[in-house]
């Protein structure tokens, strides 16, 4: 059976609960479509976030990787199409906050997501849940591991999926946040599921 690695984040910011963790840690041994997944939690820290998610790729050796992030403010899932070569945001949860550094000194600008994104989205379409293909991963962690994953499977010439999807906030964040569009976290979980499914 194939393997998929799908990573979450930790709580962030000022976002006490982040659903891609909850997500993730829910899915971790299930067989979803062709693929028996391996859910792995990812630190918001700009040191440590790529390199950990480079060692659970070495250690797991998936045949496909999504990395899951919030979006918070966005109202549909969005997978994205290309991460580039720049950490730039808000302070990290160890106090670090990049100023237009470059994530690899031999890296390419930037890396287009393997993962079959539109087929995605249409999937997500069909099953009447709100998505669309998203230009912008940001510059801030979700970019960074993007562009980590990506970097890597180019200088490993490991010919497999790998990609970034953005989701919305849970109810529950939500709640806890403030004024924020929200889904259900059973709608989010059965969007990234479809979302499996779509990879071949």
């Amino acid at each position: 059976m194939k393997k998929l690695l799908i990573t979450g984040f930790e709580p962030f910011l000022d976002f006490p609960v982040n659903p891609t963790m909850k997500i993730a840690e829910e899915l971790n041994g299930l067989v979803v479509g062709e693929y028996l997944i391996t859910a792995k939690i990812l630190p918001v820290d700009f040191k440590q976030a790529g390199q950990k998610l480079i060692a659970y790729m070495e250690e797991v050796e998936p045949d496909a990787v999504i990395s899951l992030g919030l979006a918070a403010g966005r109202f549909k899932i969005t997978p994205e199409r290309i991460a580039v070569n720049v950490n730039h945001g808000p302070t990290d949860n160890e106090g670090h906050k990049p100023i237009d550094e470059m994530i690899s000194s031999d890296g390419a600008d930037g890396y287009f997501s393997t993962l079959p994104y539109r087929i995605m989205v249409n999937k997500l379409l069909e099953n009447d849940l709100p998505a669309e293909v998203s230009d912008t991963a940001g510059t801030y962690l979700c970019n960074h591991v993007m562009y980590q994953a990506l970097y890597y499977t180019k200088a490993k010439n490991l010919n497999i999926p790998a990609g970034f999807i953005h989701i919305p906030a849970s109810h529950e964040l939500a709640v806890l946040h403030g004024k924020i569009p929200s889904w259900s976290h059973e709608d989010l979980k059965k969007g990234i599921r479809l979302c499996i499914e779509s990879i071949s």
